[in-house]
């Protein structure tokens, strides 16, 4: 199994939006309620696809919902979402058992992405790049066949201007390394402005658990600024607010999050995160993470539990090494090399 549970602690990018909704509606009055709601809607971009369930209703009426979070590395130019996806989690909200699950999605996995040709493989991480956020929903569905009812991205690039809106973060670094000018000691508090918080979560190559691990970072960050987000005095800071929801897109308005912060806000009792576990593999010249079926089945059914809806088979647009055919590329290795 590869599961990680986490009572209490989960904390991702989409749940900064929900504090700010909670804090800045309830808490310090109808002024600052009116500049994040009008803030949060300057966020809202449609996906371009149908939704597969008819979300306002299973919002209405209380019930499980999937957010695909997805984060990209721009640099800090406000909406100018371009490129692959850096990272691809989807959120599953079930304020029924009051829980909440993650799973993550490594960024090479290899996909046949809906629309872009069936021969040659793609990485998952190319979908948004092909054809935005709309074929991007539609591969992690058909990867896996579970609805994703709501998507919010990130830009990872910009969130560095928020930082220091904020003031900075604190972050003890989980491992020693150098990345740029910088430098960052395990265990050893730090106080990180934007441009050095970037830099920590960036880097890659050097961490023992790769992709993993650069994630984990990611997070350690966005938590650090949610305890920054739920001062008054940050809150009060209409110029972080608004420097936030420059960095983020969504098809949720601020009705839909309103909604789910006064409904599901129980969801974070029990959480659980899990992730696609692939095999390496040179595809083409790209070096990518094949997925086997028996896994991915694993996902699907994880996912679909925690939303209550009836078991099903995975989806069928992964990559799948031909046996035969690589069997057959062995054996004429073999005579080559005896010849």
């Amino acid at each position: 199994m590869h599961k990680k549970k986490k009572k209490h602690t989960l904390r991702n990018s989409f749940i900064i939006l929900f504090l700010l909704v909670l804090f800045s509606g309830a808490a310090y009055g109808m002024t600052s309620y009116r500049g994040v709601k009008n803030s949060v809607n300057s966020s809202f971009e449609p996906s371009g696809l149908a939704k597969e369930r008819d979300v306002t209703s299973e919002v209405q009426k209380k019930r499980p919902i999937s957010i695909l979070l997805m984060g990209t590395d721009t640099g800090a130019l406000g909406r100018d979402y371009k490129g692959r996806t850096d990272s691809m989690m989807i959120i599953t909200l079930n304020p029924k058992d009051k829980k909440t699950t993650v799973t993550s999605i490594p960024r090479d996995t290899a996909v046949h992405v809906p629309g872009f040709g069936t021969k040659k493989p793609s990485k998952i991480n190319a979908a948004y790049s092909l054809g935005q956020t709309k074929t991007a929903i539609t591969t992690v569905q058909k990867m896996l066949n579970v609805p994703i009812d709501f998507y919010a991205m990130i830009n990872m690039g910009g969130m560095s201007k928020v930082i220091d809106q904020a003031g900075g973060v604190d972050i003890k670094p989980s491992l020693s390394f150098e990345y740029g000018k910088y430098n960052f000691i395990a265990g050893k508090k730090t106080h990180m402005d934007g441009e050095k918080a970037l830099a920590y979560s960036r880097m890659r190559y050097d961490d023992p658990q790769g992709y993993y691990g650069r994630q984990t970072r990611q997070r350690a960050i966005l938590m650090a600024l949610i305890g920054k987000s739920a001062s008054i005095k940050t809150l009060l800071n209409q110029d972080f607010i608004k420097s936030l929801t420059e960095q983020i897109q969504t098809d949720l308005i601020f009705d839909d999050l309103t909604a789910i912060a006064k409904d599901y806000n129980s969801v974070h009792k029990d959480t659980d995160e899990t992730h696609l576990q692939g095999q390496g593999a040179n595809i083409n010249g790209e070096s990518m993470e094949i997925v086997d079926k028996k896994e991915l089945q694993r996902v699907t059914d994880y996912i679909r539990d925690n939303l209550d809806l009836p078991s099903a088979k995975t989806g069928n647009i992964e990559y799948s090494v031909d046996k035969k055919a690589h069997a057959s590329k062995l054996s004429n290795n073999l005579i080559d090399e005896v010849e």
